[in-house]
């Protein structure tokens, strides 16, 4: 009865818009993903060492991760429905300087523009899929935070298939996908102008309701603490598989920069899945109960994965990609329900954490690979995903659909 009654409360899905986000969001990630997709042409070509090309992606996700819950934090006390187009804008002038970039300066200038329209793009697309979401919570979530990791998953394709072959120049591809992503944007604004006057029209706000007990201040301030923590150990990892994975497989297998991308492209892909498939998961069983599930099967695997032959490589990958990313979703959405009212403030947060903690994980792992070695390294980023268990402390909620 009572679930019957929030899903009245909250009403029905938009599924255009829960769609036509995601699709952006897969736009929008695909052109951040040509910047580790040219990790490979940048360290062959200019011979840029592992931390330098660390700290390219510590520039573009620290501008992000900075700017993302400031960008929430204003627009949860005045909505900018046409910021999105504005924030795709910003991306595709980082991109046309990215493919011209005659250097390594002028490299890290041009990931700050694409790291400024992340930073846009991430809150507002955010609450665009948190308002089309109706009932549908998860799914909605999913489908949103799917086209961004599909965009992600594309970046060792891009690297072998665009990059190696046509060179830094390459990238100027992608100026189309941000110019169809600017004019879908701009009509996702008008849709998401009307519901704002819609709702000012009516003097009442979108009714909010959260799947989580009441908490006090402390209560909620600890389990913030502890999903920041899982948000850590998950960004640290994929951007090691992301990034940097593909120098072990050369190093370890030999194989070459194409076909060690494909094998990360598997990792990615397979994360995606496991993505779409956290939203509804949490629906039916819970938000708690799907984090601690997305990093249970993983642990073990990640720690045998630097000891194993090639051909169990990609059963291993496909496993933990599929698993550590079913929560990708469901900790944003956790943290929209520990604090309802600032729906664009926790989005900025807990993706802006994830690129964050990417940023200073590039850094780091980039620094160890160069003087510890490529090996060492990959023993080290194997234990990480133990410290995640923290999630048992996380507050326990309960199902929303039936």
């Amino acid at each position: 009865m009572a679930t019957t009654m929030a899903k009245s409360a909250l009403g029905n899905p938009i599924y255009p818009i829960m769609v036509v986000i995601g699709i952006c969001h897969l736009f929008n990630d695909t052109l951040q993903a040509v910047i580790p997709a040219m990790f490979p042409v940048l360290e062959k070509e200019i011979g840029l060492t592992f931390t330098q090309l660390g700290f390219i992606t510590f520039v573009l996700n620290m501008v992000s991760s900075v700017l993302q819950p400031v960008v929430g934090f204003f627009s949860d006390k005045k909505p900018k429905p046409y910021a999105l187009p504005l924030g795709m804008g910003c991306t595709m002038l980082g991109l046309a300087g990215i493919a011209f970039s005659p250097n390594y300066w002028m490299i890290l200038l041009s990931v700050i523009f694409l790291g400024l329209g992340s930073a846009v793009f991430h809150p507002e697309g955010s609450r665009v899929s948190f308002m089309a979401a109706g009932f549908k919570r998860g799914l909605s979530q999913s489908i949103y935070q799917v086209g961004g990791n599909t965009g992600q998953a594309l970046a060792p394709l891009i690297s072998a298939f665009v990059l190696v072959p046509f060179g830094q120049i390459g990238a100027a591809w992608f100026l189309i996908i941000a110019a169809i992503g600017i004019f879908l944007l701009s009509r996702i604004s008008v849709w998401y102008k009307e519901q704002l006057e819609k709702e000012q029209s009516q003097k009442k706000k979108k009714t909010i309701i959260s799947n989580l007990p009441v908490l006090t201040k402390k209560q909620i301030g600890i389990a913030l603490g502890l999903l920041m923590a899982v948000i850590f150990v998950r960004s640290f990892y994929v951007t090691n598989m992301t990034n940097f994975y593909v120098f072990y497989l050369m190093d370890r297998y030999h194989l070459t920069i194409q076909k060690g991308q494909l094998f990360i492209f598997i990792f990615l892909a397979v994360g995606a899945i496991g993505t779409f498939f956290g939203g509804p998961m949490a629906d039916k069983m819970g938000r708690k109960k799907v984090i601690l599930l997305s990093f249970l099967v993983p642990i073990p695997l990640a720690l045998l994965l630097p000891y194993i032959p090639l051909w169990l490589v990609v059963i291993f990958l496909s496993l933990i990609g599929f698993f550590i990313m079913l929560s990708f979703s469901v900790t944003v959405l956790y943290a929209q329900e520990l604090v309802p009212t600032k729906v664009g403030t926790m989005s900025g947060l807990t993706v802006g954490l994830a690129f964050g903690m990417g940023a200073i994980g590039s850094v780091v792992i980039g620094i160890m690979m160069d003087h510890y070695g490529v090996f060492d390294t990959m023993i080290f980023i194997s234990i990480l995903p133990v410290l995640a268990l923290v999630a048992f402390w996380l507050p326990s909620d309960h199902k929303m659909a039936e």
